[in-house]
């Protein structure tokens, strides 16, 4: 076993770590059944990493990397995966940014030196960012033409606030006017540092094998960081940032569209918190599929609505939570009502058993279903690694959800559900103040 390299707990042994010189994490799953592996190189950081004078650069540079280094120009970076049938992309989050690319086991060494590069070499060249500042404009449009997305970004401004969580992940059309090429380059060598990166690859691999593609891919980025960072970067874990600030109250975006698209929400569990699965256990069972209360008594029984449903989602030390609805706008009313009077039951008097059986049964499908190819293991391994204090294994989180009781359910209900909510509205209204009783439900 190469020096440096751990077999990870919470794994049958397939799962394998290394530390590279400089910081840099290689971490695997073998998974000898498949013909294919995904790769992703993930970057410690996030839109929440950005301050004022830096705002949209993480995304920005998503864009930026695909546009050439030293050795190859954006044309020769799409021709080389699309010669091999391969999948090349990027996603920026709040706090982590992901390249990736998915491949035949046999071109896994082509990938990792592609988007080694990519990530190591950028040259972030002005007319490429020139370039590349029209596109995202064009991003920013398109999203604020999609209600469905904008009314999750306008909940996620009202919960959060003026902060780099409640701001857009994308940046704004004033940011991305004004950020320079300097400061995205400032931002790049700043942030994707060898400590700050973990390479994870799932598939049909060797270890050792992806280590020494790695080595060689990394080699100059590796010899430079090597003397001032040895160790990894600690995963991003709590906290008391300002950014977890709560906000209530109503944020109306009035656009001429035939659907009122709404989001009623509040603050919600950081990813780490024990409550997490209880949470996710009575997400399910209020609206996570089409046997939930929300879908039976919105949809089902009164056809106020085509789409309906609740969410859950975690930061490091905070989260949020909320129910979206798609509705006809004179039928708001009644759809928010309906929500605060599920809400509410479900605050009094928990979960039935059936719901409770239902719920346990909805989450553990969901995790191992998500799991059925490369690519989202790959996504495991890269997450785990930046996000939480170690791999758990499948069968412990199966383990953890089985254990949610009712009191668990109940517990978890008053903690979070009962807190003073925000509502974010997309819709042709006019006046947010009509919206103000359904927030206090």
């Amino acid at each position: 076993m190469t020096a440096g390299t751990q077999r990870l707990a919470g794994s049958d042994g397939s799962v394998r770590r290394t530390v590279l010189p400089g910081g840099l994490r290689v971490i695997t799953e073998a998974l000898p059944s498949v013909r294919s592996a995904a790769l992703g190189i993930w970057a410690g950081v996030g839109s929440r990493d950005e301050g004022s004078e830096h705002a949209g650069a993480t995304h920005y540079l998503e864009h930026l990397l695909f546009k050439g280094t030293s050795r190859r120009s954006a044309l020769e970076i799409s021709a080389a995966m699309d010669a091999v049938g391969g999948e090349l992309n990027a996603f920026t989050a709040k706090e982590y940014t992901c390249y990736y690319a998915r491949v035949l086991d046999a071109d896994l060494p082509l990938a990792i030196d592609v988007l080694s590069d990519m990530v190591t070499s950028s040259l972030i060249e002005p007319r490429d960012v020139d370039a590349e500042r029209g596109v995202i404009l064009e991003e920013i449009a398109m999203n604020e033409d999609d209600p469905a997305d904008l009314v999750h970004e306008a909940f996620a401004g009202q919960l959060f606030g003026d902060t780099p969580l409640g701001r857009p992940i994308l940046g704004t059309v004033d940011s991305i006017n004004a950020i320079s090429r300097d400061r995205i380059a400032e931002h790049y060598h700043a942030r994707y540092t060898p400590d700050s990166l973990v390479v994870a690859a799932a598939g049909n691999l060797s270890h050792e094998g992806v280590v020494e593609l790695v080595r060689t891919a990394f080699g100059p980025a590796l010899e430079r960081s090597a003397a001032s960072a040895t160790q990894p970067a600690p995963p991003r874990l709590g906290g008391d940032s300002a950014d977890s600030a709560r906000g209530t109250g109503v944020r109306l975006l009035s656009r001429p569209v035939e659907q009122a698209n709404l989001v009623l929400g509040c603050a919600g569990l950081a990813r780490t918190d024990p409550r997490r699965f209880a949470l996710g256990v009575l997400n399910a069972a209020l609206g996570g599929g089409m046997s939930s209360r929300l879908f039976q008594e919105v949809r089902e029984k009164r056809g106020l609505a085509y789409s309906v449903y609740s969410f859950s989602s975690q930061h490091a030390d905070c989260g949020q939570w909320g129910v979206y609805a798609g509705c006809l706008p004179a039928k708001a009313d009644d759809v928010l009502a309906i929500c605060q009077d599920e809400i509410a039951k479900v605050i009094a008097s928990g979960l039935t058993d059936e719901e409770l059986a239902r719920g346990k049964g909805q989450l553990r499908g969901s995790i191992v279903l998500g799991l059925e190819d490369p690519s989202s293991r790959m996504s495991r391994l890269g997450k785990s690694e930046l996000a939480y204090p170690n791999l758990e294994a499948v069968d412990e989180i199966l383990t953890e959800i089985e254990a949610v009781t009712h009191d668990d359910v109940r517990g978890v209900a008053a903690d979070v559900l009962a807190l003073p909510k925000a509502l974010a509205v997309v819709g042709p209204f006019d006046d947010a103040d009509q919206f103000i009783a359904a927030v206090a439900g």
